[in-house]
């Protein structure tokens, strides 16, 4: 479920890990296999909320990453995309699309999905597996919401998507620092984020406005602000 255009604004919510924690356990109380989608610019947090979800709902919950379709670096050299690795027209939408349709109907068995390690730059087939009996798929990336290169068929697939918010200068912050942990120099930390996370984090703004709840995390122990109607 997501919210379609000329619809109203989704929902902000301001909440601590804990709290985005309950509202995953009750996503999953009524029963059966649920998917939720965690999406947002680059820095936003996503893959830092998915683990904190991880952790606390233990095996209730499995993360089965966009980043596990990224395209072979081989296939994107022969298709000039190579310099381009991440923009929307570098991953195997159609392979993650299907993936999502199994798990969401599965009822036995073991579905093994690929996982993107960062350590190689490319994506290692069959290395998450995914039990029938586990209630919770997280997945999570930028482009969740987006809707072009066949990812508008993602929403569907999705119980609900949380669009991940965060002030545009802690993004910029968070970027450059992982940039740095990865071995560049500042100037060239710099210098990425400016010219490839920045115009990635402005094409995929536009997209919370589909999603089923804003969500800016708060630390823990902070007093929840809810806006646009959401009960306390």
């Amino acid at each position: 479920m997501t919210t379609t255009p000329g619809e109203s604004t989704p929902p902000t919510v301001q909440e601590s890990i804990p709290q985005l924690v309950e509202r995953a356990r009750a996503l999953i109380t009524g029963g059966g296999r649920r998917i939720l989608g965690l999406t947002g610019t680059p820095g936003a947090g996503k893959s830092t909320v998915a683990a904190e979800l991880l952790d606390a709902l233990g095996d209730q919950a499995v993360l089965v990453g966009m980043d596990g379709f990224h395209l072979a670096n081989a296939e994107l050299i022969r298709l000039g995309r190579r310099d381009r690795k991440g923009a929307p027209d570098t991953f195997d939408v159609d392979g993650y699309v299907a993936l999502l349709a199994r798990l969401r109907a599965q009822t036995s068995g073991v579905i093994h999905a690929p996982l993107f390690d960062r350590s190689i730059e490319e994506s290692i087939g069959s290395a998450i597996a995914v039990p029938a009996g586990i209630p919770l798929v997280i997945t999570e990336g930028n482009y969740l919401l987006h809707d072009a290169h066949g990812w508008d068929a993602v929403a569907d697939h999705l119980d609900q998507t949380w669009f991940l918010d965060v002030d545009a200068s802690e993004r910029r912050r968070r970027l450059v620092a992982r940039r740095e942990s990865y071995g560049h120099a500042p100037d060239a930390a710099l210098a990425w984020v400016a010219d490839v996370d920045e115009p990635n984090a402005q094409l995929v703004d536009p997209a919370r406005d589909r999603a089923d709840l804003i969500v800016r995390v708060s630390p823990t122990g902070e007093a929840s602000a809810r806006t646009e109607g959401v009960p306390a």
